[in-house]
């Protein structure tokens, strides 16, 4: 961590807010081989209507720049804003072959949820170190993730007993919540928990998440570099970036063992 960033203790900070998937989850490779799997196909489809080029979506690219962090609709939105196309909106009930915005958003939904079917849920075992650290000191947590399947992912993981509160994209659909780059999901996180956005720092690997957290005001954005991307995070807000959360630990020694 930066030398002028201040440390993650009970000093500084009553919560800690972490995204899931690229954070706590191995899963963001998942959601961008979904996320190309469902719009190559409609690329394709589109392409061969029109008589025009395919051209494929970019699970490392496009999924970045366009969807990562984003709500599912509104990473659809985007993403066909980039490539110049309009599709109607539909609604939050269409089936994944209608084309609309939440067709495609529903599509993109059938395909995560088969390969967490198949292919489960791995964790990040620093990250979940961290998160028993932080409540052992006395620091708050909790999950603040864009998706709709946030709450079954954190089931299959087992560790949704390691949050105070969590804010997803069922949250942000009941209670109107703006999605990430709007700081809302973090800001309702940090109310849940009773702590000010200055004393409360936010943990994201998205470029959209740091955004958030930056335009939240929050007192720390902790930006996770997983794949060298570190300077895009900076320039979207991230006070500090670490390559793994294990960074954001005391040595080993200094660190209680009782876990609760």
């Amino acid at each position: 961590m930066q030398a002028s960033c201040p440390p993650l203790t009970s000093e500084y900070f009553d919560a800690v807010l972490f995204d899931l998937d690229g954070v706590l989850t191995d899963t963001a490779k998942l959601h961008a081989d979904c996320w190309k799997r469902m719009f190559d196909e409609f690329l394709r489809r589109r392409s061969a209507k029109r008589g025009e080029p395919f051209t494929p979506f970019d699970a490392d690219a496009d999924y970045k720049a366009y969807v990562d962090g984003k709500p599912r609709y509104e990473g659809v939105r985007s993403f066909l804003e980039a490539r110049l196309m309009e599709l109607p909106y539909g609604h939050p009930d269409d089936p994944s072959a209608r084309e609309t915005i939440c067709g495609l958003g529903n599509r993109k939904n059938e395909l995560i949820q088969e390969v967490l079917a198949t292919e489960g849920v791995e964790l990040y075992a620093s990250s979940v170190e961290l998160v028993r650290y932080l409540r052992q000191v006395g620091i708050r947590t909790a999950v603040v993730s864009s998706s709709r399947n946030c709450e079954a992912v954190l089931a299959a993981a087992g560790i949704g007993h390691l949050f105070d509160a969590r804010v997803d994209g069922m949250t942000a659909a009941r209670d109107g919540l703006a999605g990430k780059p709007a700081p809302d999901t973090f800001l309702a996180a940090a109310r849940c928990l009773g702590s000010s956005p200055a004393r409360t720092a936010v943990v994201e690997d998205a470029l959209s998440g740091v955004q958030a957290g930056r335009a939240g005001g929050f007192g720390l954005v902790i930006g996770v570099a997983r794949h060298g991307d570190g300077g895009a995070l900076r320039r979207s807000g991230a006070d500090t970036v670490v390559a793994d959360l294990e960074e954001l630990l005391p040595p080993r020694g200094k660190r209680e063992t009782t876990e609760r």
